[in-house]
Parts: structure tokens; sequence; C-alpha cells
């Protein structure tokens, strides 16, 4: 499946009520347990805030609350798989003037920082998706793991003969599949 391509970049903004309800349902299953959040529309939007502007969770507006209280409620939510059902649920959209389509771009941005923390299987997700704008940098730069099956199939017969340049040619591949160690923060922040 090709990629999408990239999601307009679009200023944050707070939720207006058509977008908070297209969200709500989401929310409410994933929400951890524990105390109640007292606005959860306000820390959606804190965490749409952060994620938008590239900040690092420290810089959180007061108005939002304890920087520290948002990020672990950001991270409770990646845990709990709210990222994952948002995507899915994106692809699944036919009609693009649904409120989510509409903060599609501040859902791609907190798929960003969410891989931070779930790796390399939501890069997968991602990929096989193909929600480009998701993606923490540039396709090229990031492990592929189907391709590197891919590769593997093909090969196969060529590493029983063992033909020795085909293997080399495969260890070149592989490694270029497994994607770079680390990204440039510099490209990162230049991926759109």
């Amino acid at each position: 499946m090709p990629l999408r391509p990239h999601t307009p970049p679009r200023p944050w903004c707070p939720l207006s009520d058509a977008e908070w309800l297209a969200l709500y349902p989401h929310l409410i299953h994933r929400s951890p347990a524990g105390r109640q959040v007292g606005d959860l529309r306000a820390r959606m939007d804190a965490i749409f805030h952060i994620a938008c502007t590239a900040s690092p969770w420290r810089d959180t507006p007061e108005k939002f609350g304890k920087p520290d209280t948002i990020a672990r409620y950001f991270r409770r939510l990646t845990h709990g798989g709210l990222w994952q059902s948002l995507l899915e649920t994106l692809v699944a959209l036919d009609d693009d003037d649904h409120p989510l389509r509409r903060i599609e771009s501040f859902i791609t941005r907190a798929c960003r920082r969410a891989h931070r923390i779930l790796g390399l299987g939501f890069l997968v997700l991602i990929r096989r998706l193909s929600i480009r704008s998701a993606l923490n940098g540039p396709p090229w730069l990031l492990p592929d793991p189907d391709l590197s099956e891919r590769l593997m199939r093909y090969f196969w017969p060529a590493i029983e003969r063992r033909d020795m340049p085909a293997i080399r040619l495969l260890k070149r591949l592989l490694r270029t599949t497994a994607g770079k160690k680390s990204i440039p923060r510099s490209v990162r922040l230049a991926w759109p």
C-alpha cells in the first residue's frame, strides 16, 4: 500500500466542540484508572499543543496544569492504545469533513511522540496503515521490517546456494532496511 501524502500541518488551536465530541469516545475507553481527570478536554488540548509545537513537556503553558501530569497522562494513553486506535479510525474514515479529519495533523504529531514510547511495533503499524505524516522522520531513514522479510524470502535460494555476491548484497540491503540508528534532530524537525 503506498504511503498517503502528508497531512497538511495545522497550527495548534483548542479543540472545537465537534472535534471534542468525535475524539471523546476514543478516550473514554482508554483513559487510565485512578483519580478522575479534572478537565479531560483541557488535558488533550495540552497534549496536542505540545505535540504541534515540538516543545519539551516542561514548556507546557501553566494554564494547562503541571507538565509532569500532562506527560504522565500522555504516556498512559499511549500505553492504552489510543494513538493506534485513532490512526486506524482515520484510515477507515470516508468522510473528508469528519471532525477527526480536521485534527488529523494534531493526531499524527502526537503519534510522533508516541513512537518514542511504543517503538518499532508502532512504526510497523504506521507503515502498514500508510500514514506518512505520523512517521518520525523520512521513511528511507526509518526501519522497515516488512521489507527485510521480503528480502530474506527473495534471497533465500541464493543463501542456500552460498552465492557470496548475493549474500553480500543482501547484507547491505538489510542494513538499509534497519534504518539509521539515530535521526538527527534537524532532519526530524524539518520533516513536515
